[in-house]
């Protein structure tokens, strides 16, 4: 079934975005119509891609009455004021993650939506995999009882890709925590089915030149009693793509020599943020050509009368009496977050992952922080309205 398209804007042409742009592209029903970057490279890129309009000033682009939806993808600091200019100017808002930076602000968000009667979903992150919503509807058939208990592993080279200065400040959302717990957090969130109610979590700081958080540790517990361990390193020596049939978290295939070649490269980097810039929007053929799906390293799920485990485009199923495994065949990359989209806005179905939910996980964040400070266990209270 088709619908009438989508008319898309997107505030932030970097990095977020173009990860973003080849699915976006590909989905029949998504238009990207218009995007708004201070940067005339990314504008020029933009257009040539997907001939719509640009803007210097995303203020001048939300004017546009055909823009129905806004995919915020600018830095993690600036998420709080353009979604709410998103808001206020009448357009649903689909917001990378972290939803924001401080509570106090995803919570007014959230409930800025609701009193406008316009949607907020936070995305993409790795909830929306494939393999993990076919992991989801295993554990929502009841086959195989409750969820108990979800281990996720990643390991990575974050730390040493390169960052503008405030992706090394914690305060400012830098480091692991914002920018990659979540995503760990929010598979746990989809496969448990509950929201997070407290976390005990110990945190690693461990290179002084790359000044946050690069590792973690948490047992997450949830309203229905499951918990989760999530373990994180992102400081680029054993990577959990090794257990993902050498697969990349973006789906692309790793040649062999890639160990170490995030902080080789860093070394010879004079201008750390203007080499970021290097890796925004500047079309199609330059972003990676996925032949698989995106994945966050393998996940396993114990349940009362079996275990799943998610594997490269796979879930295998651990049942009473046999063990079955179901395949999970690529199309194009991030389809499921892009289809979530045209589902909520043309057919009325909420994905999960709303502006409540990206409160939720931002608050775990936040309590893995405390718990690492404090050395105790840290109380969430999941956020229960406004779930627009």
């Amino acid at each position: 079934m088709t619908y009438s398209p989508i008319k898309m804007g997107v505030i932030g042409l970097g990095r977020g975005f173009a990860l973003s742009a080849r699915g976006l592209r590909a989905h029949p029903d998504i238009h990207l119509i218009a995007g708004a970057n201070p940067s005339e490279a990314a504008r020029k890129a933009f257009e040539a891609t997907f001939d719509g309009q640009t803007y210097p000033n995303y203020s001048d682009m939300l004017r546009d009455p055909e823009i129905e939806i806004v995919y915020v993808a600018t830095p993690h600091q600036m998420h709080s004021a353009h979604v709410t200019d998103c808001l206020n100017a009448g357009k649903h808002v689909v917001v990378e993650k972290p939803i924001t930076i401080d509570l106090g602000e995803a919570r007014a968000l959230t409930q800025l939506a609701a009193d406008k009667d316009l949607h907020l979903l936070v995305g993409p992150s790795h909830s929306y995999d494939a393999p993990v919503a076919q992991a989801a509807a295993t554990i929502e058939s009841g086959a195989l009882g409750q969820v108990k208990m979800l281990h996720m592993l990643t390991a990575t080279d974050f730390m040493y890709r390169p960052r503008r200065p405030e992706e090394l400040q914690t305060s400012a959302g830098g480091g692991v925590i914002f920018s990659q717990a979540v995503h760990q957090v929010d598979v746990a969130m989809r496969l448990i089915g509950s929201r997070p109610v407290s976390v005990f979590a110990k945190t690693g700081n461990w290179d002084p030149e790359r000044p946050s958080e690069g590792a973690f540790m948490a047992i997450v517990s949830f309203e229905n009693g499951a918990h989760a361990s999530l373990t994180y390193s992102g400081y680029g020596h054993y990577d959990s793509d090794a257990q993902m049939d050498g697969v990349s978290e973006l789906g692309v295939a790793k040649p062999a020599d890639t160990y170490g070649k995030a902080r080789r490269a860093l070394k010879d980097v004079t201008d750390e943020a203007t080499f970021k810039r290097t890796r925004a929007f500047t079309g199609i053929d330059g972003l990676p050509d996925p032949t698989h799906h995106e994945h966050f390293g393998p996940v396993t799920v114990f349940c009362e009368r079996g275990d799943i485990h998610i594997g490269m485009d796979r879930v295998s199923i651990y049942g009473p009496d046999k063990i079955e495994t179901i395949d999970c065949p690529f199309d194009y990359s991030r389809k499921d977050f892009a289809q979530a989209i045209v589902n909520l806005l043309r057919t009325g179905r909420k994905p999960m992952q709303t502006g409540a939910w990206g409160h939720d996980a931002l608050a775990t964040c936040h309590a893995i922080l405390d718990s690492a400070r404090t050395g105790q266990p840290v109380s969430i209270n999941p956020l229960k309205t406004g779930d627009t």
